[in-house]
């Protein structure tokens, strides 16, 4: 659903953008349309319906109204022309993925993503004819020599899962410019408020809305974020006939998460910042990566393109797996789960639940070594999160 905003601060946005076609009088809040098809009056409402969808809802697979705010306020977030709701991140993903590519594409993509993003271009996408090259995409220079004739997308993600790697986003977005190609990033880490990838020229933005724009662990979603050109094509295509949809509940839900994503997200940044100082003078850390530290090589590139930090940390210890098993089995406050973006702090080691089905090799060629640990930096208190990972360390 394609919007506009006349606002400029990202509170107001995310609280009220997306919401000028409900009525002024009635629910303060967006309603929940839970249900699953659409009724008309006549005859010639139900095929204008199906004519120009524009004009009236159909059937939820097809669009739903409470999905229709959340994209528009979505859109807004992100500097996008229009914004595709979706049933998880990995729909998003994939979405995106086979409304751009047909057999015989090349996809250059970066080496650290999330696994399920590597897996479906590695594997699912491979075997349909579609051939993807992973390059080392701090490097902008590798990306660009990776191009071929057929080369459709350039997929990236800064920070990169779990690594904490950025990309130079304008960069990027040239050389795809430059060359024809369709330019695509996750922004789940960064979330639209701690960078807008569009305003540096990228075409596509998906996100993992069960993360930071949720904040609660009580959602699974995605989101697409592009030109009306480009939604239009995935919701009427990708979208709609491999069924990804989000449900109008879970729609419901995420948007009373993004109402507060400025706030909560000001707040996990700087609780990372805190704790991300404390790791890095911890004795038993070999090396912390978080861009918001001066120790982080690319410190300069995130001061320029990123307006926060982050809220998520990850860490070398110099124990290897076994003090990274000790570590996740002594913390106490934090919280042992994958996922992230929740009100709590969450810990996990990649290398054995969300990396574990990627090959050994790719995981060390990303930079995923058998003793890093993420961490989700929640909204407790800061000193309480020092305290618990002390003890943990100890």
């Amino acid at each position: 659903m394609t919007t506009k905003s006349k606002s400029t601060g990202w509170s107001t946005k995310a609280i009220h953008a997306g919401e000028e076609s409900l009525p002024k009088t009635g629910p303060l809040s967006p309603p929940i349309y839970q249900n699953s098809t659409f009724q008309f009056e006549t005859a010639e409402e139900c095929v204008a319906a199906f004519t120009d969808e524009d004009s009236g809802y159909v059937y939820t697979r097809w669009g739903n109204p409470t999905q229709s705010v959340l994209e528009s306020k979505i859109a807004v977030l992100e500097c996008g022309e229009a914004a595709l709701a979706t049933a998880s991140g990995m729909a998003a993903v994939s979405t995106a993925l086979l409304t751009l590519l047909a057999h015989g594409d090349h996809v250059v993509a970066m080496d650290s993503l999330y696994s399920g993003s590597y897996n479906i271009l590695n594997d699912d996408l491979r075997r349909m004819g579609v051939e993807t090259t992973f390059v080392d995409a701090t490097d902008s220079g590798a990306v660009e020599r990776a191009i071929r004739s057929n080369t459709k997308a350039i997929y990236l993600e800064s920070p990169a899962n779990p690594t904490l790697k950025l990309v130079d986003l304008a960069a990027c977005a040239k050389i795809a410019n430059a060359h024809g190609v369709t330019s695509i990033i996750d922004n789940t880490f960064a979330t639209p408020c701690g960078q807008q990838p569009i305003t540096f020229g990228f075409d596509i933005v998906v996100h993992s809305m069960t993360k930071y724009l949720s904040g609660n662990s009580t959602v699974v979603a995605g989101v697409i974020v592009g030109s009306k050109a480009f939604i239009d094509s995935a919701k009427k295509g990708a979208l709609r006939n491999f069924g990804g949809v989000i449900s109008p509940f879970n729609a419901w839900l995420t948007l009373h998460g993004v109402a507060t994503l400025p706030l909560r997200f000001e707040r996990h940044c700087a609780n990372a910042g805190a704790l991300a100082a404390f790791l890095e003078n911890h004795s038993a850390i070999e090396r912390v990566h978080y861009p918001g530290l001066r120790s982080h090589p690319q410190h300069a590139l995130a001061k320029q393109q990123m307006n926060y930090f982050g809220g998520m940390i990850a860490f070398e210890l110099k124990g290897g797996v076994e003090a990274g098993e000790k570590l996740v089995n002594r913390v106490e406050l934090c919280a042992l789960a994958v996922s992230l973006g929740d009100v709590r702090t969450l810990i996990c080691h990649p290398a054995s639940t969300t990396h574990l089905h990627v090959s050994p090799e790719a995981r060390r060629r990303a930079g995923i070594t058998d003793g890093l640990v993420r961490i989700s930096v929640g909204l407790e208190e800061v000193e309480d999160i020092i305290a618990d990972l002390d003890q943990a360390l100890a």
